[in-house]
């Protein structure tokens, strides 16, 4: 083991929040042991799975952002869940694009996904389908914190279950437990294998030699104190990278420093280092989570931070909030170019698409178009996200790390689309999003531009 954590492994597993900042680092590591108990349910899940085929449910529809969406989206493609749908955009085109996809709505389970209960996407998600299904709760589902605003709602419509989370895991670490494992056994995945797998790796990351995780938290932590603050990863067809982004972005990027995890992009460069997802079989999925979070963890004690927190991403929330309370129309005209900002780049730089459009195939095909020319051009990494989802995965990074980002907002004009109970519709509100990121990233001195989608390519 590297000079200086020779007990790295030993105070993570005692719990020791000196080993990061000293703060309330030892009330975020319910992860360490999640997976045994999520081993213990593995009967409750897959009864609840087995109910729900049997009541007829065809569709599942999960509706959450960042923690509690993006292992979910990993896990649907890795095993190539067809029938699973993730929802994370509050842009009013995909949101009429998947119901116009499910059809009849009578045949789709509802998974409200969040955390804290009060996630503005996932609520509203939750009321725009609660108003399209007549208010049937046997069609609704909770995954939330026990006690939160989501838990009291659910009971009160009658939802057909209520699935509580474990309180000391954050969302970034949370794929291994109720916000992973219900989707997983509602896709049909054998829990018992995937699980076996996962428990392997934490058996292993409790050895003081040849430590899966510890031995990439070192890597990445020594990359980090070299310069070499850029992570690639390699891709794979289950977009491992989509999840491990938040992980590595959320946790590390804060106090003006941070790992920027850039994946699929290329090593030619001093800036980046290079790791590689493990996941030859599906069942692999599990062990690679895990190894990843523990590998973050102790990354964030070399570099000093607490990894376990998210301090800038209230700002953005904030700003949104303020926006929508004024019942004014968000104004997103342009302001400068991608030639303007680019003009300003610099030797370990990066480039950040932030695009506040419907996430379609189309669209990320024009977005890699846009990387690829600034990957020619300047020979920077270049990093992509579709807003709102990015805000609750890189966006803690991109205000809180370090100053070497270059951001391009792109945004539309899309048709609103009313949300039941609100005095704001899904257009408005995706509106003010953008508008709410692009003042909070200019406060904090970023180099900025906003286009328009049309205008792009």
């Amino acid at each position: 083991m590297a000079v200086g954590t020779a007990h790295l492994v030993e105070r993570i597993w005692a719990r020791d929040a000196g080993l990061w900042t000293g703060t309330d680092e030892d009330r975020w590591l319910g992860w360490l042991e999640e997976p045994s108990r999520m081993r213990e349910r593995v009967a409750e899940l897959e009864s609840f799975a087995s109910s729900a085929r049997e009541a007829g449910f065809v569709d599942v529809v999960l509706a959450g952002m960042g923690g509690s969406s993006l292992a979910p989206e990993v896990i649907r493609r890795t095993f190539e869940a067809e029938s699973f749908h993730v929802l994370d955009t509050t842009h009013p085109d995909a949101v009429r694009a998947l119901e116009e996809e499910l059809g009849s709505l009578d045949h789709t389970l509802f998974l409200v996904a969040s955390k804290s209960g009060g996630t503005l996407e996932t609520r509203s998600h939750m009321e725009y389908f609660w108003e399209k299904t007549g208010g049937r709760g046997e069609q609704f589902v909770a995954i939330t914190d026990p006690g939160s605003g989501l838990e009291s709602t659910a009971r009160e419509r009658g939802f057909r279950a209520v699935w509580d989370g474990e309180a000391t895991i954050g969302g970034r670490y949370s794929a291994l437990s109720v916000f992973g494992m219900v989707p997983a056994a509602l896709m049909g995945i054998d829990l018992d294998r995937l699980l076996l797998r996962a428990h392997e790796m934490v058996e292993a990351c409790r050895e003081d030699e040849g430590n899966p995780g510890v031995e990439l938290g070192e890597r990445l932590g020594t990359g980090w104190l070299e310069g070499r603050d850029k992570v690639l990863i390699n891709p794979n067809p289950g977009g491992f990278g989509l999840w491990a982004e938040q992980l590595i972005a959320e946790s590390t990027g804060k106090e003006g420093k941070g790992l920027v995890p850039v994946p699929g992009e290329n090593d030619d460069g001093s800036d980046r280092q290079f790791e590689e997802v493990r996941v030859q079989d599906p069942y692999e999925l599990g062990q690679e989570f895990y190894r990843w979070e523990f590998a973050t963890a102790a990354a964030g004690a070399l570099i000093g931070i607490n990894p376990f927190d998210q301090p800038n991403v209230q700002e953005a929330k904030d700003r949104t909030g303020e926006i929508l309370s004024s019942g004014e129309e968000p104004r997103l005209e342009p302001e400068s170019s991608l030639d303007e900002l680019l003009a300003q780049a610099k030797e370990g730089d990066y480039f950040c698409l932030q695009a506040f459009v419907e996430p379609t195939p189309q669209a990320e095909r024009t977005i890699e178009a846009v990387r690829e020319r600034v990957r020619r051009e300047q020979g920077i990494v270049t990093t992509a996200g579709f807003g709102p989802r990015y805000l609750h995965s890189t966006g803690q990074l991109h205000k809180g790390g370090p100053g070497s980002g270059l951001f391009l907002q792109v945004v539309d004009d899309p048709e609103e689309l009313e949300i039941p109970g609100s005095d704001f519709g899904f257009a408005r509100l995706i509106k003010a999003q953008a508008a709410g990121d692009f003042e909070a990233l200019k406060e904090r001195g970023r180099r900025v531009a906003r286009v328009n989608w049309e205008g792009l390519g």
